[in-house]
């Protein structure tokens, strides 16, 4: 089985994601560097947001058998550049985050994703109640990737 790398940018949930899908109880703490698990890679946000870090991207995934990009459903604008997606040369999934929160728009965090480059299905996810995880599980462990 593969490992899955997890993307996007600062704040939008992806260690707490991964924490959710692991069932590991605990706070998330700020990614500061890439960290690699038996399972999975966690991304730094600003690698995501910063083109000058893509390098360590690309070079990243190749680690990995699949992509996650993630993004907030709380977020007003995009955070990743359209296409974004594209230069991965691993199956990407897509999930939008926080969608348990009030303010939170999963039609818009899917427009972003998909302007970004990410096909269907985009899961949406919540880490603090769980909604969508098994979907996201299922699908994750149906293709034979790993995160937990």
């Amino acid at each position: 089985m593969g490992k899955i790398m997890v993307i996007g940018p600062v704040g939008a949930g992806k260690t707490s994601l991964l924490q959710a899908l692991r069932r590991e109880a605990g706070r998330a703490v700020k990614t500061q560097s890439l960290s690699f698990f038996d399972s999975a890679i966690d991304t730094p946000g600003e690698y995501s947001q910063l083109p000058r870090f893509y390098p360590a991207l690309l070079v990243t995934a190749m680690e990995a058998a699949a992509v996650l990009i993630i993004q907030d459903a709380t977020a007003r604008q995009m955070s990743l550049p359209p296409g974004f997606a594209g230069m991965f040369a691993r199956p990407v999934i897509g999930a939008a985050t926080k969608i348990d929160l009030p303010d939170a728009d999963p039609a818009r965090a899917k427009t972003c994703l998909a302007w970004a480059g990410v096909r269907e299905p985009i899961f949406l996810v919540s880490a603090h109640t769980g909604e969508g995880l098994i979907l996201l599980r299922d699908y994750l462990r149906e293709r034979g990737y790993h995160y937990e």
